[in-house]
């Protein structure tokens, strides 16, 4: 899989070769890497407002679906090991997050609708996303084991991942994210979780990750994209139960 520049071009050329390589490694691996997303100035800002906002103490203990979380910690906790907060972009020093999550919905408006006219992917409609999630592994070999964001059919089609981590060496700092790819034959796809890389993957069974131990600091902004049918289904599953 190309890991793709995206620095030197005009801003529509940016645009639409972006998502021409996010068609294009999506149909044919279920997952796009892409590097020098935003440009090292909003890139550094977007790391300087994750890292305040870890400071100030406004993260929880990242959660995770099929464990009560609240009767079971310790359970949840040999799951993963991160803390997170959820921002929409409209928060105090988050202009740059704003600016990121802006550019991420074009991108992927732009492309779902592209392959779903051109016959590459079936027929849905875009029903929302998710805020964002900023998470942060603290370190001393914190991470969250393999695992499939969506196994159930809860809505959540695409997965987006921003990594906010500077100077980050995977051979000291650990971190990195191993993907699972369905139909890879025992192959895996491990990604660095360096800053200004965006990576984004189909949310369901076909990729199933995990965060390897982390050794510092390791930061990534999260998002995802819903189908509007299968979100609907899942509403109405969770309320006649």
């Amino acid at each position: 899989m190309e890991r793709w520049n995206n620095s030197g071009r005009s801003p529509q050329e940016w645009m639409s070769q972006t998502c021409h390589h996010v068609i294009r490694d999506l149909q044919k691996y279920g997952i796009c890497v892409l590097d020098n997303f935003m440009g090292k100035e909003r890139a550094e800002s977007i790391h300087r407002s994750v890292l305040n906002m870890y400071h100030s103490g406004v993260f929880v203990e990242g959660k995770t679906v099929g464990i009560n979380n609240v009767d079971s910690p310790d359970l949840t906790k040999n799951v993963r090991n991160d803390q997170i907060a959820w921002v929409d972009g409209s928060e105090n020093h988050c202009k740059d997050i704003a600016h990121l999550i802006a550019t991420v919905d074009t991108i992927i408006v732009n492309s779902v609708q592209n392959m779903i006219e051109s016959g590459r992917l079936e027929k849905r409609v875009i029903g929302g996303r998710t805020k964002a999630m900023i998470s942060c592994y603290p370190g001393n070999g914190s991470y969250y084991v393999k695992h499939v964001d969506n196994p159930n059919r809860d809505g959540r089609f695409l997965t987006t991942t921003y990594y906010v981590n500077k100077d980050w060496n995977t051979k000291i700092d650990g971190g990195m994210l191993r993907v699972f790819p369905q139909g890879w034959s025992n192959k895996v796809l491990d990604i660095e979780p360096i800053l200004d890389r965006v990576v984004f993957f189909w949310s369901d069974r076909r990729n199933p990750h995990e965060v390897q131990p982390s050794f510092r600091t390791r930061s990534a902004i999260t998002f995802w994209y819903m189908d509007a049918k299968e979100r609907e289904e899942a509403k109405t599953i969770r309320q006649s139960s």
